[in-house]
């Protein structure tokens, strides 16, 4: 039996230790953990972690991430005390918003498989007596959440991996990350003592940019302080507990406050966010001795923040009325700008990984999933949210990760809408197309910095031209936020004449060079030595076989090809497998370029006129591409369409963006043309059954599941996944993507709502939307297969079911003659 590699992991805090308790696991014993605190009161942000684990999440990863940390630290104690206390979770509403988004929360827990309840004013005070019935309108009940004694299972997790063979080393600072030939060979001390190494992991916590910096590897991560206090003694406590307990009631949260509360035996621990963001320099954080007491993560309390959150507490808790803060401090965690991990491989140095920004809360699912990528080569658990490459390279700044980490902070426990963009930063990235989207009143929304037309104020006027069959039902207040009856227009244009849509924010890449073919055929489940100016709907999996991401790919040239993909993790994906001996060029391209869809029944009649090229069907067929001038403006056409209309995607370079829109827009002026945005766009998708990656379908899902099985080529061999799929097929699956109409014609869904079979939790939805062509809501959602058509199903909306019925996709033009004329 081979030798495991060497691992160095930086950080003995509560990712360390778990990490090298799940490697020792899986028998990778040659395993050395440092910190430069002394062990196991390393002085980072687990020494003073309050400890809640509260489980339910709107991600479905985060939430499992939470359940396994959960599970694990019941199994873990210290000479017999405990590392988890369940207790159960409580969630407090003290307004109608925040009782109806308790009903939320709620969904998410059943879809995910946490059980959780919604109860009365008089239920939350038998569970929870300090509280003031008065003042509460009910709660969110979670009996599997509680208390992690994250000190004490960092002790049991060493105790546990060393006796595997791991090795931890404490007051030892890395001081260089050492490398040959691009991969990491070791590290070395602040004593000048060389660590061998075949990989590296930094989970360093707040540290973890510095740390990062040792490689060139940019963490957009910011330190922010937090603050805690424990109180004096308080009266209706005394006696429930003693020390080995601490804790009985359910740990508590205000989030109509932003606070949180906790037992420590007679005295409550109360955090808050509701002060001002605390940014943290690392240069400022004191140095010395780490003691309980003292420790570089834990900063001087400032009470003038505190004051009004506890004014707030005892309002809330009147039995604090009598009681005074004993101790407080502003204890240092980890922000992004998503609020989401960083798990990754640095782009330029092979084996250097990062795990950072990982909260007690998901501790061990992270460490779990991190060590199931380094030994089995995937995480049954979709990384794509926690992926440190998730982000462009703008959103890594240090001015954009300062300002939206802090904004993170402000919103902790807001109640946030699905569609909610920043409000800043805004306008960094934006089309050639902006001046005249912002002229038509266009409604943008944000993602990755991006705006994107949501729907445009213009449209306006044609509301009162609908026919009766396109006029949508009026909203609920939820699912009106961020939406316009507008929507309904731009989607009767694009079905009924023409319409243009700025696709331009979507991530395109060019592969070049003359191993461009079999580097593409090895990455894609498509054939992909077709001829110049074929376009091919492909898939990349991982070696699992799961949907690493879906992509269209145009044959520009023998040696050149342009990749649609889903965002930054394809690129750098891209970049990772390209081969070392410079025969394939990967480069991203989506600044310098920008893309319209000109979609519809007229689509033909707006462009032709504008060119010399044959734009006809015989000329032009389905998922095929041509050079082209418009108006004198060189352009790629590919007869593609998204909304499942007659068009094209138009390319051209950024230079020549707004001339080509304006030269389109006078064109259609006289047919009718609209702009139509992304509300439109999602509606007519999900009528033609369009998945949209990583919402649809992740790395969890393989093709057949996802109903993609169409786009892997049964002749084809040898592409990363295939040992994994070759046996499956569309039959051979237990679950799958199916679509769901609404029977009420006019429930709105938003995405990750439960999905009830005969009564029982079954599955989730994943997109949904407002179908305006067939007249009423669409969900598709993750069920048992097989569910045949015509099965009727419920879905979980806030506090009530919607019916649904699982229907036969695509809803729209299943024979494809609208796309093919």
């Amino acid at each position: 039996m081979s030798a495991t590699p060497r691992v160095v992991i930086i950080g003995a805090g509560i990712v360390g230790a778990n990490l090298a308790d799940e490697l020792t696991a899986r028998g990778w014993t040659r395993v050395t953990v440092v910190d430069q605190g002394p062990l196991p009161l390393t002085g980072g942000s687990t020494s003073h972690a309050p400890g809640l684990v509260y489980q339910t999440n709107p991600s479905k990863a985060m939430t499992q991430f939470a359940t396994y940390t959960v599970e694990k630290f019941k199994s873990l104690d210290v000479d017999g005390a405990w590392c988890f206390n369940q207790v159960g979770g409580l969630e407090v509403a003290t307004t109608p918003e925040r009782f109806a988004e308790l009903h939320r929360r709620q969904g998410w827990a059943t879809s995910w498989g946490v059980p959780g309840e919604v109860v009365g004013p008089e239920r939350c005070v038998e569970l929870h007596p300090l509280l003031d019935r008065e003042r509460i309108l009910g709660g969110f009940h979670t009996p599997t959440d509680g208390l992690a004694k994250a000190a004490r299972a960092v002790q049991a997790l060493i105790r546990r991996a060393t006796a595997c063979g791991a090795v931890f080393r404490g007051s030892t600072r890395i001081t260089e990350v050492l490398q040959q030939g691009g991969r990491v060979t070791g590290v070395r001390t602040d004593a000048d003592e060389e660590i061998p190494a075949d990989i590296v992991v930094s989970c360093a916590g707040f540290w973890g940019p510095a740390v990062g910096d040792l490689v060139g590897m940019k963490v957009p991560l910011l330190p922010l302080a937090h603050q805690y206090v424990r109180t004096g003694q308080v009266a209706e406590l005394v006696g429930r507990n003693d020390d080995a307990i601490e804790a009985r009631l359910p740990i508590l949260r205000h989030q109509d406050n932003d606070l949180y509360y906790r037992e420590h035996n007679d005295r409550l621990g109360i955090g808050s966010y509701a002060h001002r963001p605390m940014p943290v320099r690392l240069s400022d954080l004191p140095e010395g001795d780490v003691t309980e007491a003292a420790m570089p993560s834990m900063l001087p309390f400032t009470e003038e923040d505190f004051a009004p959150s506890w004014e707030q507490s005892k309002t809330l808790l009147p039995a604090l009325g009598a009681a005074k803060i004993e101790t407080g401090f502003n204890g240092i965690f980890s922000f992004t700008p998503d609020g989401g991990p960083l798990v990754g491989e640095s782009p330029d140095v092979a084996g250097f990984w990062i795990a950072e920004a990982v909260w007690v809360t998901h501790s061990a699912g992270v460490a779990r999933a991190v060590a199931q990528v380094l030994v089995d080569g995937r995480s049954e658990i979709a990384l794509h949210g926690c992926d440190v490459h998730r982000f462009d390279e703008i959103e890594t700044t240090d001015a954009y990760v300062r300002e939206t980490s802090q904004q993170n902070f402000v919103e902790v426990y807001d109640v946030v809408h699905p569609l909610q963009p920043k409000l800043s930063p805004r306008e960094i990235r934006v089309s050639p197309f902006h001046a005249r989207q912002k002229e038509l009143g266009a409604f943008f929304l944000e993602a990755h910095a991006w705006e994107r037309p949501h729907w445009y104020e213009a449209n306006a006027r044609l509301v009162k031209e609908l026919p009766s069959e396109w006029q949508a039902p009026s909203r609920d207040a939820w699912s009106a936020m961020f939406h316009s009856p507008i929507a309904a227009v731009e989607a009767w244009k694009t079905r009924t004449a023409v319409a243009l849509y700025d696709m331009t924010s979507l991530k395109r890449l060019e592969v070049s060079g003359p191993g461009s073919v079999e580097f593409l055929h090895r990455l894609t489940t498509g054939k992909m030595d077709k001829s110049v100016g074929s376009v091919t709907y492909t898939l990349a999996l991982d070696e699992g076989g799961g949907t690493r991401s879906d992509l269209t790919v145009a044959r520009l040239s023998e040696d050149v090809f342009q990749v649609g993909a889903n965002g930054n993790l394809d690129f750098d994906h891209f970049q990772r497998e390209a081969p070392a001996d410079g025969s394939v060029s990967v480069r991203d391209i989506t600044g310098g370029t920008c893309c319209v869809g000109v979609w519809g029944p007229l689509a033909r009649d707006l462009v032709q006129p504008l060119t010399g090229e044959d734009f006809s069907h015989e000329a032009l067929k389905y998922f095929r591409l041509t050079r082209a001038h418009i108006a004198g403006i060189p352009v790629v056409a590919m007869r593609l369409s998204y909304v499942g209309e007659l068009g094209w995607e138009i390319y051209t370079s950024a230079e020549y963006g707004q001339k080509l829109w304006d030269v389109l827009w006078e064109a259609g002026r006289p047919l009718g043309a609209v702009a139509a945005g992304r509300a439109a766009f999602n509606s007519l998708r999900l009528e033609k059954g369009y998945r949209s990656w990583g919402v649809d379908m992740t790395t969890e899902h393989n093709p057949y599941e996802a109903g993609l099985g169409f786009a892997v080529n049964k002749k084809k061999t040898g592409y990363i996944g295939y040992d994994a799929i070759a046996g499956l097929n569309d039959e051979s699956v237990t679950r799958r993507l199916t679509c769901l109409t609404v029977d009420d014609g006019r429930s709105i869904v938003l995405g990750n709502e439960p999905v009830f079979v005969d009564g029982e939790a079954a599955g989730y939805v994943t997109s949904a939307a407002f179908g305006h062509t067939i007249g009423r809501p669409i969900a598709y959602a993750w069920l048992p297969a097989p569910l045949p058509p015509g099965t009727p199903v419920e879905i979980q909306y806030f506090n009530r079911k919607v019916r649904a019925t699982v229907a036969t996709e695509p809803l729209v033009d299943p024979e494809m003659t609208r796309i093919r004329r």
